[in-house]
């Protein structure tokens, strides 16, 4: 999916490998955090992304482009199809392996434009891992599974401890967060 003349991932990996408790192929993922602006229902013009866990470390995500999502009159604003990109690889990522993580880089190519009123149906792919860096891959195909790529990207995410998020985000929604109020009371495996 990478058109560069970099090789992706850029480094020697480790193939990437579901953790016992991932979601099984075919189930349908939860909002992570209900106040996600990716996936979350309490954000009236968010993404509303719903995702579904597929064979083969891939994860199928749905986003429908409103009027509240576009950019140039009529077609998705493209920072909003890349924010798309990173909720859908995060959710990959999060889900398939159990870790919390943060994207690092996330490079996305525009392909053909995304009209208001499509669906984009994304397809992420974790690629593989190197010690905390997990390397991942999406493309974007329009109005259906086997429609025609308006966008693809690769991302670089960083395995982190809760810390992270306890230092930097805001101390109440990290709370609403452990509380189970975002996640259904998830538990996640930490990488040291």
């Amino acid at each position: 999916m990478n058109n560069s003349s970099e090789a992706w991932p850029p480094v020697p990996v480790e193939p990437a490998e579901p953790h016992p408790k991932a979601p099984e192929s075919g189930s349908e993922l939860p909002e992570h955090y209900a106040e996600c602006f990716g996936c979350g229902e309490q954000q009236p013009a968010g993404l509303h992304l719903r995702s579904t866990v597929g064979d083969h470390m891939h994860v199928h995500s749905r986003f429908l482009v409103t009027e509240a999502h576009q950019g140039a009159p009529g077609l998705a604003h493209g920072g909003l199809l890349a924010c798309a990109f990173d909720e859908a690889l995060g959710t990959a990522v999060g889900n398939l392996l159990q870790q919390p993580a943060v994207t690092g880089r996330l490079e996305t190519d525009f392909r053909k434009p995304v009209p208001v009123g499509s669906t984009l149906y994304i397809d992420a792919a974790l690629d593989g891992t190197a010690g905390r860096k997990i390397y991942a891959t999406a493309s974007g195909r329009l109005d259906s599974p086997d429609g025609p790529v308006a966008v693809s990207a690769h991302a670089l995410f960083v395995v982190v401890g809760f810390d992270h998020f306890a230092s930097h985000g805001d101390t109440d929604a990290v709370a609403k967060l452990s509380d189970g109020n975002g996640t259904a009371g998830r538990q996640w495996d930490i990488n040291p």
